[in-house]
């Protein structure tokens, strides 16, 4: 069970008694973990809140809540501290007892599946199909993958889709580029590395004519003012107030910030049209090609259009685009249940804007088709001028078709924290379109960056691909496995070096809060220290490595003991250990309270830090007395099962020998 969702859950009980009301309720979340120990397992600081807004003294209310409380067959006699502190120890026969379920199941390790099953819609990872995954790809991915896992373990129905880009402007710009620069030879031998030669050229064709007409001018006016901003914060003389010459200081650094990053984007800017200008290839063909924005958007009207040339250079392109990606997500070891991309709702897409016209949620506007909500400075458009449809407009249709063909309860979009303004008005359009009984819920995540700070690149400026990514942390890992005695081919370090590699990039994207940035360093991800990848799949191969030697020096084989052993307690560092398995179920429900995987990792490194303790401090084979060493056998067969759990529930294989 979850240990704290069931305290929560008797606290709630005797609130609710003590204060006559039941919306009290709320404040059983202030039970909560206690860190270290020494005063207990778990405390309340719910009788602080609860006594001020009755007017009584906190400890007089935690008395009253401790007399309401039942929790004598889970905890030792509650203590109340300081100034109203409910502090709970667990009792250890309790605690055993724990164990003992988890012992006996293999699959679910005591941890049991939800009373009220949802049906959750997971959309994740969604590349653009016209390009190879790159570095950016990586967190949508694995995230979604983990949120997956965690959600089905925990006993909800899962439906993984995948809505890949395969109808979108990047296949008019590989439509636009293989009509003016395809070569036919270089496509038969590698139809994908042709196709993104030709995506890259186009793009960078489009970009550098859109640099020089538009941003580059509105750059260099950006900069202008907020020059003029600075200047003027600059000579304002210091406020006499401390408090506003802070606050005034704060805005002039805010200020100087934001003036540093437009210097730097326009100089990048600047930097990619010179390096055009300067090519004696690229700039010919940019020459040639004024018009090649307006151009690319044309080919993609005419593939949405049904023209028979271009869909039928779609149709040859997009199968070998799904195998590269395919290969990739076989590497991560990542499935779908679906691979519905926006292709698939192209018929239903001038439905949509209909029924939005016919509720009178949507109207025309400069003549494209807009929805204008509330809260929102700009409309939500759903048809162009030219007729053309927007991912507003697949993301609407993808939305009735997932409500009509699997009726969830709520659908999770694990998507990068650039598109949340797309995402607020999605959600408010759907609402309004009468969707408003589903959890729609944006699952934002921050961006990978380099050691420099700014988004991950690689030394020429372009973006990192993921197969390349994933074949240089492997390539990094078999060193480690090289130096290990217990891997004696090299058919095993490098079986043992991909789990390695492609374990350490996940952890280390799983184990960041999703919502922030974070540096990508081969040399931290595959530390054999701190909370790793590395360090997981080592603390789970010691563990394992008593089991062989407890069979091969003592004929000791601890499957048996799971059913037979008596389980005890008797030191500090056994307990600790045994209460933070116990607490598995616990760091999964923390998991899905808002959709963050670290919460798992962080769990999972608490436990491989107290089996560290443990084995520093209690002898396992060499333990006084046979009935001790079986009962640290089965903490040790406790504490390996749940890491593998806990890592293949992020989408990490272990290795036995390490």
């Amino acid at each position: 069970m979850s240990i704290l969702a069931e305290l929560r859950r008797r606290f709630a009980a005797a609130l609710s008694a003590v204060a006559g009301d039941a919306a009290l309720a709320s404040l059983a979340e202030r039970v909560i973990p206690m860190q270290g120990g020494k005063f207990g397992d778990y405390k309340a600081e719910c009788a602080m809140p609860l006594g001020n807004s009755l007017g009584r003294p906190p400890r007089d209310v935690a008395a009253e809540i401790v007399a309401q409380l039942n929790v004598s067959d889970l905890c030792d006699p509650p203590e109340i501290a300081g100034p109203g502190f409910i502090n709970l120890r667990l009792r250890d026969d309790w605690l055993v007892a724990q164990l003992r379920r988890a012992l006996v199941d293999d699959e679910r390790l005591g941890v049991p599946a939800v009373a009220a099953p949802r049906t959750f819609v997971v959309d994740f990872s969604a590349p653009n199909v016209a390009k190879p995954m790159h570095v950016g790809h990586i967190r949508s991915t694995v995230i979604g993958d983990a949120l997956c896992r965690v959600l089905k373990f925990l006993g909800h129905r899962v439906v993984s889709d995948n809505h890949i880009g395969d109808w979108g402007t990047q296949f008019g710009m590989i439509i636009y580029g293989w009509k003016h620069f395809g070569d036919e030879a270089a496509l038969a031998a590698e139809p994908v590395a042709e196709l993104s030669r030709l995506y890259r050229l186009v793009n960078q064709l489009v970009d550098y004519h859109a640099a020089r007409s538009e941003t580059i001018p509105a750059l260099t006016a950006e900069l202008a003012e907020q020059q003029a901003t600075v200047a003027s914060l600059t000579a304002a003389p210091d406020p006499a107030d401390p408090a506003e010459r802070k606050a005034q200081a704060k805005r002039r650094g805010q200020a100087e910030s934001q003036l540093a990053e437009t210097r730097r984007n326009l100089a990048d800017l600047e930097a990619k049209v010179a390096a055009i200008a300067a090519d004696v290839r690229l700039k010919p063909l940019a020459d040639a090609h004024p018009d090649i924005g307006r151009a690319v958007l044309a080919e993609t009207a005419k593939l949405h259009a049904g023209d028979p040339e271009n869909r039928a250079l779609w149709e040859r392109f997009l199968p070998a685009c799904l195998a590269e990606i395919e290969q990739v997500y076989r590497r991560l070891g990542v499935e779908f249940d679906h691979t519905l991309g926006e292709s698939f709702y192209e018929e239903s897409l001038p439905g949509v804007v209909a029924d939005l016209h016919s509720r009178g949620l949507a109207r025309e506007s400069q003549g494209a088709v807009c929805v204008f909500l509330d809260g929102f400075d700009a409309p939500f458009i759903v048809q162009k001028q030219d007729g053309a449809f927007l991912y507003a407009t697949t993301d609407l249709a993808t939305i009735q078709y997932r409500m009509q063909q699997w009726r969830p309860d709520a659908i999770l979009y694990v998507v990068d924290h650039r598109q949340s303004d797309h995402f607020r008005q999605l959600f408010a359009t759907a609402r309004l379109w009468g969707y408003d009984q589903v959890e729609l819920q944006h699952v934002s995540f921050g961006t990978v960056l380099g050691e420099d700070g700014r988004p991950f690149k690689t030394r020429s400026g372009a973006t990192v691909g993921l197969m390349g990514l994933l074949d240089e942390a492997v390539e990094r890992a078999f060193s480690i496995a090289a130096q290990s005695e217990a891997l004696t081919t090299d058919a095993q370090r490098r079986a043992v070096a991909e789990r390695i590699g492609i374990g350490a990039i996940k952890y280390a994207d799983l184990s960041h809060n999703r919502t922030s940035d974070y540096k990508f360093s081969y040399d931290k991800m595959l530390a054999m220290t701190g909370n790793t990848a590395a360090y997981m799949q080592y603390s789970y191969a010691r563990v394992s490595s008593i089991f062989a030697k407890a069979e091969a020096e003592l004929g000791v084989d601890v499957a048996p003991l799971r059913a037979a052993a008596e389980l005890r307690l008797d030191s500090p560092h056994e307990r600790a250990l045994a209460l933070s398995v116990a607490r598995f179920g616990e760091a999964l429900d923390r998991v899905l309270v808002d959709y963050r995987p670290n919460a798992l990792t962080d769990y999972l490194f608490d436990l491989a830090s107290k089996y560290a303790s443990f084995f520093e401090n209690c002898p396992v084979l060499r333990a006084e007395t046979a009935e001790l060493r079986d009962s640290r056998l089965l903490l040790c067969d406790l504490t390996a099962r749940t890491l593998r759990r806990g890592l293949a529930l992020l989408g990490i294989e272990t290795v036995e020998r390490m």
